[in-house]
Formats: structure tokens, sequence, C-alpha cells
């Protein structure tokens, strides 16, 4: 329970479905209220893109490790400015945009276990600053950076901080049935509700995992916490927060995980949240 008149000092984004809706940019009312918010709490990106995929939104939203104003002013500085990448497995410094620490693991029986739950998967491993290595196409577009096409040895050979799995074969139900019994070895599992999509990184590891350091360092308490997200991977994040808030498009598992819901995207039930503390 939040005490009368309870204030976030830390506040953690999901971008996809929370912060941008597809490929458009923040709304006006959504930019307003986390350009608004940054006056007087520190904002955290927490995505599962890759650090070359969160440049442009950092930009929009200039989150650019700038000191914190107002009423937390003398607790933050810019060095403490994070943002949460690759589901919590990479964190870049938000003004340099230099990667602080990336968690690594081997990709070889990660995507052995996946590949006999979803025969004809398309698998990338992520190459920190650079792209992903493939073991085939992807579609055109839904990765950043170099895209390298490679055989089995070296897509295998390095260890990554996340694999990644397509399945043009079928539905994200049909993804979400064929996994949910499968063991996946040394891996934190989560999958896209909205694509034939699944994402793994380094058992332990998570936004929430990424979160509970960002917050530490800042000094913040867990409860002083406020997340917003809408998909699996943001489960553990808001069930760790002091406030967390599920998006309205969110699946059921989401929500159920969240303290409440809010607007969807398409409504900009970001801004609606964050406008309540400003």
């Amino acid at each position: 329970m939040r005490p009368p008149g309870w204030q976030p000092r830390l506040i953690a984004l999901d971008i996809d479905g929370t912060t941008v809706h597809e490929k458009n940019p923040p709304s006006p009312r959504v930019l307003a209220a986390v350009r608004e918010i940054g006056r007087h709490a520190v904002v955290t990106l927490c995505t599962g893109r890759t650090v070359l995929g969160v440049g442009h939104v950092l930009d929009q939203l200039e989150l650019g490790g700038r000191p914190a104003t107002g009423r937390y002013a003398d607790r933050f500085v810019d060095t403490e400015h994070t943002t949460v990448c690759s589901n919590g497995a990479v964190v870049l410094d938000t003004g340099s945009r230099e990667v602080r620490y990336a968690i690594r693991f081997e990709p070889g029986p990660v995507v052995a276990a996946v590949r006999e739950a979803l025969p004809g998967a398309v698998f990338g491993c992520e190459e920190v600053g650079v792209g992903q290595r493939v073991g085939a196409p992807f579609p055109d577009g839904i990765l950043a950076g170099r895209v390298r096409v490679v055989d089995e040895a070296e897509l295998l050979g390095e260890p990554t901080p996340k694999v990644v799995a397509y399945w043009p074969h079928g539905t994200p139900a049909e993804v979400a049935e064929r996994m949910a019994d499968v063991e996946v070895p040394g891996a934190e599992v989560s999958l896209d509700h909205e694509m034939p999509w699944v994402s793994m990184v380094p058992e332990g590891v998570s936004k929430a995992s990424a979160l509970a350091e960002v917050a530490r360092v800042l000094g913040v308490a867990q409860g002083d916490v406020l997340a917003v997200g809408d998909g699996d991977n943001d489960r553990a994040m808001l069930r760790w927060a002091g406030l967390g808030v599920a998006m309205g498009q969110a699946p059921p598992e989401v929500k159920a995980d969240a303290d409440e819901v809010t607007g969807t995207v398409e409504e900009d039930g970001l801004a609606a949240v964050l406008e309540r503390y400003l």
C-alpha cells in the first residue's frame, strides 16, 4: 500500500506498446508527459530492443543523461542515467550511449531446445553494438544494425546476451502453446503477443533484475519505483516495482501481474499514468 501523496522517484518505461505504437514516434501527449516527469524523477527505458534500437527514442524523449531538476536535483547526477536493453541483459549509459555491461550466455543449448519445439524457426544472436548474426534471413526491418547470415558453427560459436527466434509457420498463440512446457536450459524466456517470436536471455536476467540494480545505484527503494509495460517480458518488472501498471491492450496474464491497468497505447495510457504525478 502506497502512502497518501506517494510520488515515484524512478520510473521504468517499456518502449514498444507503451511509449510508442508500432513504428510511430511517441504521441505529443506522451512526449510531453515523459519530458515533464523527467524534471522531477529519473526515467529509465526498459526494453527488449538492442542498444542499436533505442537511440532515436531516447532522442525523441530527450533522455540524454541530463541531471534531474526539482525535488530530486540533489540526489541524481548524469552518470546515473541508464537504459535497460535486451530484456535486462545489456545496460546502456543514456548520456554517452556506451554499454555499461552485458551479461552473456552460450546460445547452443537454447537454440537446440527451441528448435525442437518450433521446427523451422529462424534464430538470431545479438552482437552488442553491432547487430545480429542469424542462421537464415529474418523479415526486413525486424532487426536493428548489421545482420549477417552465418553457418551454424558461427551462429553458436560466441556467447551472446540475447537469442531471438522467429517462427514463420505459426501465430503467437501457437508459439505460446508449443513453448508452454519447454525447458530452455540456462535461459529466461519471453514470448511476443503480436508476433511469433521468442526472446531468451541468461537465467536470472530480466528487466526486473536490471531495474533493481539501477535502483540500487541510485539509492531508490523498491517501493519508490513505478514501472509501465504491456508484454510478457514486462511481467517480472511489473511485479517487482512499487507500482506496476499494465497497458490496456496487454494480455490478461500481464494485467494480472500489475497493480493496476491504464488505457491502451492508442489511448495514451502511459500519459494518463504519468500525468497523475505532475
